[in-house]
């Protein structure tokens, strides 16, 4: 006779001449007349043979996770940092209506740090461990000091729409560093159309800039520079942890700077409060600064760094509807065909594959952590 065990189905038990069902164990049905074949043999057995144990069937392989819809929230979710950061060139703009470039950053960081650790408090978020703490330091330095420094500096001497002209090499400089950094290789599809999207969005920012260079592009080579490293290094760790605590330990992180630098330069630089300075401040501190790096590195935990990267390549455009919208400033009719062709780029470069699967995380790292 046959007992059920809660562990392993169904099973014999032999007992001297008979049979005897397990104690605590349900006693399975018995054969019912003109049935071909005994419950629990398989297939073939000879009649008036002994039933066999069953033995459970291996499950299908199925992943974890659907494959398109992670990809889609993942694009959604990039693409909302894509307009976040669209609008950071404009509210810096408005910024130094109100401050220097030196205290606009510093208490750029320091609002943003400070929302970041209200966050952090409320949902207790654990701090990270210590071989997370160079990556966090690396994006610190990129996103949160280096661009924010740079491009203020550089909106000194240059208008947004000139400021795009670099920004628009951003998304493959960040395709490029992150291939070296975490294995992934796109196709050669990819790379084609990565470089043809940043030809047209070159091509169209210089045009609007009438092609001239200034002494600000120096700043803005540099950041973009360090901006791609800090991408790349955040793209990473929103893959061992959420997208809004990399950003938000990142902050904490130059919390002491930033409180310092504000301290030493805002008696240095003129202040002159006005609605525009004030609202542009905060744009860059909570919407550019933690709202769009959030957005931003989920996003990329999701779809990796080299696809979230182009789309970017819509930034510049976007940059340049607000700077026409907020700044008044002019913009010709070949924005429609430039943003069609630029569309086109992205989605070329959304559909196509990778080569070969990102590195494997360190030991002891899980991936992608929801947030």
């Amino acid at each position: 006779m046959r007992a059920q065990d809660s562990a392993t189905g169904y099973g014999t038990i032999a007992v001297g001449g008979g049979t005897e069902t397990a104690p605590g164990t349900a006693t399975a049905p018995a054969p019912t007349a003109g049935t071909t074949q005994a419950a629990g043999t398989t297939p073939g057995t000879a009649p008036g043979m002994g039933p066999t144990p069953n033995r459970a069937t291996p499950a299908p392989y199925a992943p974890q996770h659907a494959p398109k819809a992670p990809a889609r929230r993942g694009t959604l979710l990039a693409s909302l940092g894509v307009v976040a950061f669209s609008l950071t060139f404009p509210s810096t703009a408005w910024g130094l209506e109100s401050f220097g470039p030196w205290s606009l950053v510093a208490l750029r960081s320091t609002l943003a740090a400070l929302i970041a650790g209200c966050f952090l408090l409320a949902a207790r978020a654990p701090v990270p461990e210590r071989r997370h703490w160079a990556g966090l330091a690396v994006v610190a330095g990129g996103v949160v000091v280096g661009f924010p420094l740079l491009t203020t500096l550089a909106l000194q001497t240059s208008t947004t729409s000139h400021a795009a002209v670099v920004v628009g090499l951003l998304p493959l400089t960040t395709a490029v560093l992150g291939s070296l950094r975490t294995g992934e290789r796109p196709s050669r599809t990819f790379w084609v159309a990565a470089l043809a999207g940043a030809a047209v969005v070159i091509g169209f920012t210089v045009q609007q800039s009438g092609g001239a260079l200034t002494s600000g592009d120096l700043y803005l080579f540099g950041a973009l520079l360090v901006c791609a490293a800090g991408y790349t290094e955040g793209g990473r760790l929103a893959r061992v942890m959420p997208g809004w605590q990399v950003i938000g330990w990142a902050l904490m992180l130059c919390l002491p700077f930033a409180v310092a630098g504000s301290a030493v330069t805002l008696p240095l630089e003129p202040v002159h409060l006005t609605a525009h300075g004030v609202l542009g401040l905060v744009w860059v501190a909570a919407g550019s600064t933690f709202f769009g790096l959030y957005v931003w590195y989920k996003g990329m935990a999701g779809i990796g760094v080299p696809r979230a990267s182009q789309l970017q390549l819509a930034q510049p455009l976007l940059t340049l509807a607000w700077s026409v919208l907020l700044l008044g400033e002019e913009v010709s009719a070949a924005a429609p065909l430039a943003a069609v062709a630029v569309l086109v780029c992205i989605a070329a470069t959304q559909r196509t594959g990778r080569r070969r699967a990102p590195r494997p995380l360190p030991a002891g790292e899980t991936g992608p952590v929801r947030s």
